[in-house]
């Protein structure tokens, strides 16, 4: 997404408010994706029901940590692996969805900042 430039006029609400339901939007799509691929692996490597899958998949992408107990190697490297690629989601979605507000704060300050030079 393309933010525009200091020296651009800030936004209108309207639009800025659609930009902020597409970062939200796009973060939801990522941590879906992210849980199907937990919940998924959970209960390939794991052989946990599917129920069980998305809790352990949902703690652990939540940074909760785990709940069911690891039978096998497989299994315990998914784990470590899932757990790893969960930080590096939380992260990136949070960056996403505060993109916007802290752009529009920047720009805001920016133009404050430019009306008191002249």
């Amino acid at each position: 997404m393309p933010f525009e430039h200091r020296s651009d006029p800030l936004l209108p609400f309207d639009v800025w408010l659609k930009r902020v339901m597409r970062s939200i939007g796009l973060a939801a799509i990522i941590v879906a994706t992210s849980l199907g691929i937990g919940v998924l692996g959970y209960h390939g490597f794991g052989h946990l029901p599917w129920i069980d899958s998305l809790l352990e998949a949902s703690m652990i992408l939540g940074g909760m940590g785990p709940v069911a107990a690891m039978s096998n190697d497989a299994f315990k490297l998914f784990a470590s692996a899932y757990a790893l690629f969960s930080g590096l989601v939380l992260l990136s979605t949070m960056g996403i969805i505060l993109a916007p507000w802290l752009h529009r704060m920047m720009h805001r300050f920016h133009q404050e900042e430019a009306r008191r030079k002249k």
